[in-house]
């Protein structure tokens, strides 16, 4: 047969006679059906990279792309690793800290945390503490004068402010005529910072690194070097290279590893999520079987007449095949115009909503990101456009071949 009659067959039947209007309202709900689940797969998608993109880069702001410490838990001389490491590629920033766990009283009130010593003017290089300063600054952060710097959340909680005073207390025992105490000593507040991951709002608190290592007992040393990439990305590979080039007695790790579990859990809320949204998608193009079932019981006389003039079953098949293919194809294009516009402007669409209607999505007092971030990967878009086309082609096969089987002699025998 010449084969633009099966594209004219297929076009011809998407619009239906007068009498049967039924399947072309069941073909309009088909494309709508897709249409809207491919919408809601890309715009959900979206958020989620969003989201995704949004909480990496606040933790990052406080953890470096890449660390380096000795298997004793310390570097004894920061300075001639920062010399080897000079002139590496995607290496763009480095600073020494000094890190452990303390408990930080003031008044009545007393909460477990971390305690950072660092250098203000390096800190800046590896992280961005410095722009998320609420209150003071960190050139408040002097040697000797034992200058603190808190978390919002745990400023609230001990109800101190810039020049209160608060009292760190170390795991580490000092030996005194009244018995074995641990370590303690005041600081000053000097600055507050906010990030917006309760993690470290709630539990981290900054001084200057002569004032932790003497605090500490560490002398000269530090618990490790913090570095920035160019490319976080890349922070693996470049972890792996350096444990191969610093040697023995250098333990490199990156932010993957120090947050694999989190961000784990995070692709696998994005996978289960594409899952259960590909499912909406896939109720919708089995829709097409219905469709195409009702097509062909229509056309079952045209079927015969066709066959009588030498259109081969396979041709038939062809048919309904590309009239279920339209059908999938016409619903995914809109859906995917549909999901791209909205993922491109949910940062806009969902404030104007909430004025709307007096709602709010994200209680700024419940969630840290209070506002629906969005992030399009176009690699999903195809992904989902893919599979949902896909789908629909699958759905076409039982009705195009119940089409092929039809018998011109018993169809034709009562007309």
């Amino acid at each position: 047969m010449f084969r633009p009659l099966v594209l004219f067959l297929a076009l011809r039947y998407t619009r239906a006679k007068k009498r049967t209007h039924f399947i072309s309202f069941i073909t309009l709900t088909s494309i709508l059906g897709i249409a809207l689940g491919v919408t809601a797969l890309i715009t959900v998608l979206s958020v989620m990279n969003g989201f995704q993109s949004e909480l990496r880069e606040r933790i990052l702001g406080m953890t470096s792309h890449v660390t380096i410490t000795g298997y004793d838990g310390k570097l004894s001389d920061w300075r001639s690793l920062v010399a080897r490491l000079e002139g590496r590629p995607h290496i763009v920033g480095s600073a020494p800290y000094v890190e452990a766990q303390v408990m930080v009283s003031a008044g009545r009130r007393a909460s477990g945390g971390m305690l950072r010593g660092i250098l203000p003017q390096r800190e800046g290089q590896v992280s961005a503490v410095v722009d998320k300063l609420v209150a003071g600054s960190l050139g408040g952060l002097e040697p000797g004068r034992f200058g603190i710097v808190l978390g919002s959340e745990l400023a609230h909680y001990l109800g101190v402010w810039i020049g209160d005073k608060v009292t760190v207390i170390t795991p580490q025992m000092t030996t005194t005529p009244a018995g074995i105490l641990p370590r303690l000593k005041r600081f000053t507040v000097v600055g507050v910072f906010d990030v917006g991951m309760y993690e470290y709002d709630r539990n981290m608190a900054l001084v200057h690194l002569e004032d932790a290592a003497r605090l500490l007992r560490l002398g000269r040393a530090v618990s490790g070097l913090r570095l920035k990439l160019d490319d976080l990305f890349l922070a693996p590979r470049i972890a792996a290279d350096l444990n191969e080039s610093l040697g023995p007695g250098y333990f490199v790790t990156d932010w993957t590893r120090l947050h694999s579990n989190f961000f784990r859990a995070v692709q696998m809320e994005k996978r289960v999520m594409f899952i259960i949204l590909m499912l909406i998608v896939a109720v919708a193009a089995f829709n097409i079987v219905s469709t195409l079932v009702m097509v062909v019981t229509d056309k079952r006389a045209d079927i015969a007449i066709l066959r009588t003039q030498g259109m081969t079953p396979g041709g038939v098949m062809a048919v309904f095949m590309l009239l279920g293919a339209i059908i999938g194809l016409v619903g995914t294009l809109a859906g995917v115009a549909g999901g791209v516009a909205l993922a491109l402007n949910v940062e806009t669409i969902v404030p104007a909503i909430e004025r709307l209607f007096g709602i709010h999505f994200l209680a700024a007092d419940v969630y840290y990101i209070s506002e629906l971030p969005s992030e399009l990967h176009w690699d999903d878009v195809w992904q989902i456009a893919a599979m949902a086309f896909g789908l629909t082609l699958l759905a076409t096969l039982y009705p195009s071949w119940q089409a092929a089987k039809v018998k011109p002699a018993e169809e034709l025998r009562y007309e």
